[in-house]
């Protein structure tokens, strides 16, 4: 299965905070890009080769243009350095079409939480209910001003007034306080969060201590969590549609394995982030180790990402 890519160019590079760079990207024909919704992302082949996934930060309603932002990431494994150091303006590159996994769903009142970088979608969400004359409020928690993106848009925008910061490094009377910001659950509220791993499950497990419905907590995770590969043992999968039969060792992912025997496989986080590599489960227990799938979407059992996932069972039947 191949990516679908298009070709753009990036047409503006700034500096968005400290550590942070945003990009414009614009067709490299100059024509109209694909629409996208509040909450989606795109696949950005970088410099380097590796691929890896950006909110898209603009209007949603811009067409022209695609809005990206990057945190460099030096503990990580060269894909936000690449983008820092070797992306310039003028340069080409491949991107692919927009996907939402985080979409904004209607309800009277939206509460909207980002972290460090997870501003990103977050961003795109309050400029799409501001056009819609939705009822929202916005919160955003950063380290300091220094390292907080798009501050100047944000204080500029018609939603300024709707929005605050919170700073690690402020006075006490600013930080977020999220039992009060989540206090008042109900069905036709939504709550949307984005951003580290750690901001992110202590929002997501107050809102559900407070009374918060599942269906009603909305989130996306940047980056997979650290796993504990100690105890893995080696296991099968089986192809559903030809009955080959692949063995999958302690230290190899899904992934690896398929591709050792000849099967490929789209792939793009490996992380279970994304969702590229998503594969049906006909058979057997997956050991879910994704943070893309809600709690009661691993409960099913139907589904797996075999980039990071594994098996509970000796045998898996997947099927993509």
């Amino acid at each position: 299965m191949e990516h679908d890519w298009m070709q753009v160019k990036v047409t503006r590079k700034e500096i968005a905070a400290e550590g942070v760079v945003s990009f414009e990207l614009r067709a490299a024909d100059a024509g109209p890009l694909p629409e996208f919704s509040a909450g989606s992302h795109i696949d950005v082949e970088l410099p380097n080769g590796m691929v890896r996934q950006y909110s898209l930060c603009n209007p949603s309603h811009e067409h022209d243009q695609y809005e990206i932002a990057v945190l460099l990431d030096t503990t990580g494994r060269g894909g936000s350095r690449s983008a820092h150091e070797q992306l310039m303006p003028g340069a080409a590159l491949r991107i692919g079409a927009p996907r939402n996994h985080f979409a904004l769903v209607a309800a009277r009142r939206s509460i909207l939480l980002a972290g460090g970088i997870g501003v990103t979608p977050i961003l795109c969400m309050a400029e799409r209910l501001t056009e819609t004359d939705s009822e929202f409020e916005m919160h955003y928690c950063s380290r300091s001003l220094a390292r907080t993106a798009f501050v100047q848009r944000i204080r500029s925008s018609a939603f300024s007034g709707r929005v605050r910061f919170h700073f690690d490094d402020g006075n006490d009377a600013q930080k977020l306080d999220t039992r009060a910001v989540l206090a008042a659950p109900s069905a036709d509220t939504h709550l949307y969060v984005c951003g580290p791993k750690g901001f992110m499950d202590h929002v997501i497990l107050t809102a559900k201590s407070l009374g918060w419905s599942e269906g009603n907590i909305h989130y996306e995770y940047f980056a997979g969590a650290e796993l504990d590969r100690s105890r893995d043992s080696r296991f099968e999968v089986k192809l559903a549609s030809t009955g080959q039969l692949i063995p999958v060792a302690r230290d190899q992912s899904v992934i690896q394995a398929l591709t050792a025997h000849g099967v490929e496989v789209p792939v793009s986080c490996e992380q279970g982030v994304c969702g590229t590599c998503v594969m049906r489960v006909i058979e057997g227990i997956p050991d879910h180790r994704d943070m893309y799938f809600t709690d009661a979407e691993h409960a099913a059992n139907d589904r797996f990402t075999p980039c990071c996932s594994r098996a509970k069972s000796a045998l898996l039947v997947i099927d993509f």
